[in-house]
This record gives C-alpha cells, structure tokens and sequence, in this order.
C-alpha cells in the first residue's frame, strides 16, 4: 500500500518483524551488524530473515568497524546499501562499497554541510520535542540533500512531518518479539495506517 514518503524501519531483529514490515509496504529494512552495537545480528541469522523477505532494500547499521570489516559483511549478507551511526572521513566514506546512509544527531545538524555529495541519504533520529530553530534548521537540508527523519512511534508527528517537508522518507524502529512468533505491532500499525495515502 502506497504511503505519503517511502519508510525505513530499524533493528529488525526477529521473522515477525521482517515480514510484517515488508508486507506492510515499508521501502527499507536495517539489520545491526556490527558487533560492537547493541542488538547486533551474526550474519547467519541476517541471511536467514532476508531469505524470507522480498521487494524491500536491506541495509546494514554499523558504528566503527573498518571499511574492510563493513564490505566483507555487506558483500556476505548481499546488502544494498550501509548505515553508519558517526560520520567518517571522506577517504573512509569512498572506501566504503556499497551506498552509504549516515545518521547525524539532531543537535549536530551544521555537520551536514561537510558530507560528501555522495553520501545516499542523512538519517537523523529527532527527540520527543523539537525545538523551532531544529525545524526549521531542517528545511534547506530536506531540500539540498535525501533526509530520512525518525519521529518515533507518533502517527500525527509522522504525517506532519511528511506533509511539511521534502523528505526521502521517515525512519521508525523496529521492536523485539514478546516470545518467538509473538509481537505486538500496534504502535507501528498506527504510523503506518497514519501514512497512507487517502
């Protein structure tokens, strides 16, 4: 179902949330990968959720491993594209294989303006509240760069934000499974239901 901007939903860690996102239209699935991260997978248990999902980009969060350490694990989970937490130096980023997605926190925004072009998108998690000046801070960034803002679990905040700015898209995050097969997903249900189109 089609939604106001295309949806990246992160930490899947669990079957129910892979299929549940996929089926209900999300565009992007991150998977933690680096070891060093709280929530991080092996790549044996990303390789196995993948297997069971289709038509959605799956993209790899990672904090400070080495180029080398991020292209050996995307090359070994077939992922399209690497989110890192902290920005890196330009001679890291182009080390880097496949695109890269980098979040920047919402109070370190003047950063944005030293990222190379070639960075794929900016993913910028915002706090329960903002600030004014922090919106309207956003404005030029959403229409210079591909800017994926995460509102968190707030329907009405996600709509707006949807309807207001020129975004890629919104970030949400994923959830754990109260036991194998068993997940409660009414907190995303309400954000995805909120960002239908009417």
């Amino acid at each position: 179902m089609p939604h106001l901007v295309p949806l990246l939903i992160r930490g899947i860690n669990n079957l129910s949330d892979a299929r549940y996102c996929a089926g209900m239209g999300a565009d992007k699935l991150t998977f933690v990968l680096d070891p060093t991260l709280p929530g991080h997978l092996d790549t044996k248990t990303v390789k196995e959720l993948a297997s069971w999902i289709a038509g959605v980009e799956l993209i790899g969060e990672f904090g400070q491993l080495s180029a080398y350490e991020i292209n050996a694990l995307s090359t070994e989970c077939a992922l399209d594209a690497v989110l890192l937490r902290h920005p890196r130096t330009n001679e890291e980023l182009a080390e880097i294989a496949p695109p890269v997605y980098i979040e920047i926190a919402a109070e370190s925004l003047a950063a944005v303006q030293f990222l190379p072009d070639s960075v794929a998108g900016l993913v910028i998690e915002l706090p329960e509240t903002i600030a004014a000046e922090t919106t309207a801070a956003l404005v030029p960034i959403a229409s210079s760069r591909p800017l994926w803002l995460g509102p968190g679990l707030h329907p009405q905040r996600a709509r707006e934000l949807a309807s207001q700015l020129h975004l890629a898209g919104l970030s949400f995050p994923a959830g754990d499974e109260v036991k194998p097969g068993l997940r409660d997903f009414d907190q995303l249900e309400a954000v995805f239901e909120a960002l239908e189109i009417d």
